[in-house]
C-alpha cells in the first residue's frame, strides 16, 4: 500500500512540474510578443506633436494587440502573422510621421524585433 501511495505522489508531483513548465514557457512566449511601451518616451525620442501622439498611441495599440494575437497563434501561423502586423503598424506610421520620423521609428522597431528574437 505504501509504494501505491508514493508511486501516485510521484506520478502527480512530475505532472506538476510538467504543467508547471508549459505556464511558464507560456508566460516567456507572451512577454516577447508584448510590444507595449511608453508612449510618451517614443514620442519624446521621435519628437511628435501633439496630434501624432494620439495616433501613434492608437495604432501602436492596435499593434499591440495584433501581437498579442501572433503570440496565442499556432507556431505555424506565428512568424506570418507577425510579419502581416509589422507591416500593417509600419504603414499606418508611414502615414502620421514625417520622414525622418519615421526613418527613426523604423530604426527603433527593427532593433525591438531583433532583440526578442522576431525578426521582420
Amino acid at each position: 500500500m505504501k509504494k501505491i501511495v508514493l508511486v501516485m505522489f510521484a506520478m502527480l508531483s512530475m505532472t506538476t512540474a510538467f504543467a508547471e513548465n508549459e505556464n511558464a514557457n507560456r508566460v516567456n512566449v507572451a512577454n516577447v510578443y508584448d510590444m507595449s511601451l511608453n508612449i510618451r518616451k517614443l514620442g519624446e525620442a521621435l519628437g511628435l506633436t501633439f496630434d501624432q501622439m494620439e495616433t501613434v498611441a492608437d495604432i501602436h495599440r492596435t499593434f499591440c494587440g495584433e501581437m498579442m494575437i501572433a503570440s496565442q497563434s499556432h507556431k505555424d501561423d506565428q512568424k506570418g502573422l507577425v510579419e502581416k502586423a509589422v507591416n500593417k503598424d509600419l504603414k499606418y506610421m508611414s502615414y502620421v510621421l514625417t520622414g525622418k520620423q519615421y526613418q527613426k521609428y523604423e530604426r527603433l522597431l527593427n532593433a525591438t524585433l531583433e532583440n526578442r528574437g522576431l525578426n521582420k
